[in-house]
């Protein structure tokens, strides 16, 4: 009979829970029609999903093993990762948290006592008695999710893990940026440094003949002083490129998880070299672009709260369930000794709080509405970054030549007035023009360099971190 009664309790409950509902709306995210190409690149063809496409070591494509090292390091030793990471394994052991409302709580107990009862009772015989009661079991505890609020809080739970592992992808990947982006500078640091070095030697070379001619009552006391001050000059700046080299130098420490103290790059004049980018086709962006998925995931978590929040409008069904064994004598385990219990079946409904249900579905769909304008937001900042990144690399290339270009004919008059002022046609103002020229045209050729190097690296960000061609 026991066990007749238990399956009749447990078909009832997967008849109530295959005829439960949902109170969340269908979900729809925004449609945002992405282009067939980027207007700053033509070529670019309808991509395949490539969401599930490695993203690193994209840095790789700069050949620089300190490069590697240092990325390396950043992983293993970042706080900001350790931090997002940490945020991640928050957020799974809530979705877990929510998740185990799903299944029914059972819980086992055991008590033993020695009573003594008056013979006065009610419906006693006048006799006291004493005796041992013994008891051990089990009791089941479950909501019947007939409305859907349990489910769809653990649809946003997992929908907000599913946010937190996007957010650790964004984390990593803006780490792996920022470090490359800092070598990148450092390294332009160290071609600054070195073409400073080199037109110090030049300016002294220069200032040396000028004192040497002054001396010899050739040339004037304003030409020394020309001379001087241009030296002086260069050689200021190579104390300011050297403070700029050390910050830099410190934010890879911090950024790599070191202690500036403890933390070193030694100077290398290497080419600055930017490798080309392939950004891929606008359809693939919004596949890989963690913030997006984030963003995306977020609002699903918030269209999921709408139901749990509407659910709280019909009555919450609990089934209980009990069994074990109770005696006060003999045997406990003995079958003539076994009791269960079905039920309690309570159900609770709320008639009247003042307007709070009614409030509180409010403002979930407005945190839906807001989740959804924010992953908008999203989106159309991930298509301007990565159009500004196609502008900046096609713009520097062209820059690049013309700066080039500038860069030699200054370097050409550099020599020739200083062969003209060493052979007496010309003073040394022209010299000073001229070298001054040719070092400010260098610098801004070696600031295009790295500016190129610098947007290949924001663009690789921009298209979520993947350097292969859709």
């Amino acid at each position: 009979m026991r066990v007749k009664l238990v399956r009749r309790a447990l078909a009832g409950l997967s008849l109530s829970l295959l005829g439960a509902c949902s109170m969340a709306p269908d979900y729809q995210p925004p449609q945002i029609a992405a282009p067939q190409a980027y207007k700053e690149m033509a070529g670019w063809t309808q991509a395949t999903p490539m969401d599930a496409a490695p993203r690193g070591p994209w840095w790789s494509m700069f050949g620089d093993p300190v490069l590697d090292d240092l990325e390396t390091r950043a992983e293993s030793a970042s706080p900001t990762l350790a931090a997002a990471l940490a945020r991640y394994d928050q957020a799974r052991a809530v979705a877990r948290v929510e998740a185990s409302d799903l299944i029914p709580t059972v819980g086992v107990g055991a008590d033993g006592s020695r009573q003594r009862v008056s013979g006065n009772r009610f419906q006693g015989n006048g006799t006291a008695q004493t005796y041992n009661d013994y008891s051990v079991g089990a009791a089941l505890d479950y909501e019947l999710d007939l409305w859907g609020r349990i489910r769809n809080s653990v649809k946003a739970a997992q929908a907000d893990a599913q946010a937190n592992e996007a957010d650790l992808a964004a984390a990593r990947l803006s780490l792996q940026a920022a470090v490359a982006d800092a070598y990148a500078r450092l390294r332009g640091l160290d071609a600054q440094a070195d073409l400073l070095h080199r037109t110090v030697e030049a300016f002294d070379r220069a200032y040396r003949l000028t004192d040497t001619r002054h001396e010899g009552g050739i040339a004037s006391g304003i030409d020394v002083n020309r001379a001087r001050t241009t030296l002086s000059n260069a050689k200021a700046r190579i104390s300011a490129v050297a403070n700029e080299r050390a910050a830099t130098e410190h934010e890879l420490a911090a950024l790599t998880g070191a202690v500036a103290s403890d933390f070193s790059i030694a100077p290398k004049v290497q080419p600055l070299g930017a490798p080309e980018v392939p950004a891929g086709a606008p359809s693939t962006l919004l596949q890989r672009r963690p913030d997006v998925a984030a963003a995306e995931r977020r609002m699903f978590a918030m269209n999921a709260r709408i139901g749990v929040a509407r659910a709280a409008f019909f009555p919450s069904l609990t089934l209980g369930l009990s069994g074990g064994w109770q005696a006060t004598h003999g045997e406990l385990l003995t079958t003539p000794n076994s009791v269960w219990g079905l039920g309690p079946l309570a159900a609770a409904l709320t008639l009247f709080d003042g307007g709070r249900r009614k409030a509180q579905v409010k403002l979930s769909r407005a945190d839906y509405e807001e989740q959804a304008a924010s992953y908008r937001t999203t989106v159309l900042g991930a298509f301007r970054e990565v159009e500004d990144g196609i502008a900046a690399l096609r713009h520097l290339s062209v820059q690049l030549v013309d700066q080039r270009d500038a860069a030699q004919a200054a370097q050409r008059t550099s020599d020739l007035a200083f062969t003209r002022y060493r052979d007496g046609a010309s003073d040394y103002l022209e010299v000073v023009t001229a070298q001054t020229d040719a070092l400010d045209a260098q610098s801004a050729l070696l600031s295009a360099e790295i500016a190129r190097m610098r947007a290949s690296i924001a663009l690789v960000k921009a298209i979520g971190g993947s350097t292969s061609p859709a």
